[in-house]
């Protein structure tokens, strides 16, 4: 049985080897085999190079463990712990905040053109050049729309269904307000919108910052838990005994699914809910 153990853990090694080198190596010219082609692109499209890379080598390094210490379940809680523990404790995508961010520069710069006498879809096509990142290809789509004879409220509407943010809800309702009232006023309304787009964005930075604390603890103790326990099992493996035999394994694999799935409540905890929109026409 160790045998065929050791033989397995050493194929899990060299396919490991084997996934690094073919993830590293330059495209060749030369045809290849359909299949290991289409498995290839399905798994590095999905997943990502690193992510397949990263979970070979946790995989290797779980069945190596399992070999030495007798423990089958490590071979699948090397993955777990090596991939869903850095994911849980880590910071969530703030999508809201780096689009109000964006909303401020952009709002900002349309309210420094429209005084130079342009209209509100002049003004919106010269913003595209200096456009935010998460508003750049919305923007082009929109000029796009509007060379495509769109108006400026259906491309606004269709760019506000895109973007699927009550925030720029906001900024695209008052820009169609002002453009059909031919720019009356645009000038005022957009200052004071981005003054209360700043607002929001320093209260939702605050709002962060304290959400990021808890966060810290917690890996902290992760840490220190996996340290002493790694500790623990290496200079008094006779604590865990009970844990080797299948009842035992079982147990330890119901507490630690009850710790990563604390670590998944508290991660879900600290992503903001997505507030009503006020916008939701389909453009044709």
């Amino acid at each position: 049985m160790s045998a065929l153990l050791a033989a397995g853990c050493g194929l899990l090694v060299v396919g490991g080897v084997g996934l690094i080198a073919l993830g590293w190596r330059p495209r060749s010219s030369a045809p290849r085999r359909p299949v290991l082609r289409g498995v290839r692109s399905t798994l590095l499209g999905r997943f990502g190079s690193r992510r397949v890379i990263a979970f070979t080598g946790w995989l290797a390094a779980g069945a190596v463990a399992a070999a030495v210490s007798g423990w089958t379940l490590l071979v699948a809680l090397g993955p777990a712990l090596g991939l869903a523990v850095p994911y849980l404790l880590g910071k969530p995508t703030d999508r809201q905040l780096e689009l109000l961010t964006a909303l401020d520069r952009w709002v900002r710069g349309l309210a420094a053109i429209l005084p130079t006498g342009r209209s509100i879809s002049d003004a919106v096509r010269a913003s595209v050049r200096q456009a935010p990142e998460p508003l750049a290809d919305p923007l082009r789509l929109l000029v796009q729309r509007l060379d495509d004879r769109w108006t400026l409220q259906q491309a606004l509407y269709a760019m506000a269904d895109e973007l699927d943010s009550a925030d720029a809800d906001a900024v695209i309702a008052a820009l169609a307000l002002a453009a059909e009232r031919g720019g009356t006023g645009g000038h005022a309304t957009l200052v004071a919108l981005a003054d209360a787009i700043g607002d929001r964005v320093r209260a939702l930075r605050e709002i962060e910052t304290e959400r990021a604390k808890p966060r810290i603890v917690v890996r902290q103790v992760t840490s220190i838990t996996l340290v002493v326990l790694g500790a623990a099992m290496l200079f008094s493996g006779g604590f865990f005994e009970p844990y080797r035999t299948p009842a035992g394994q079982v147990i330890l694999t119901a507490l630690i699914a009850a710790y990563l799935g604390s670590l998944l409540w508290l991660r879900r905890m600290a992503v903001p809910r997505a507030r009503q929109r006020i916008l939701q026409r389909q453009a044709p």
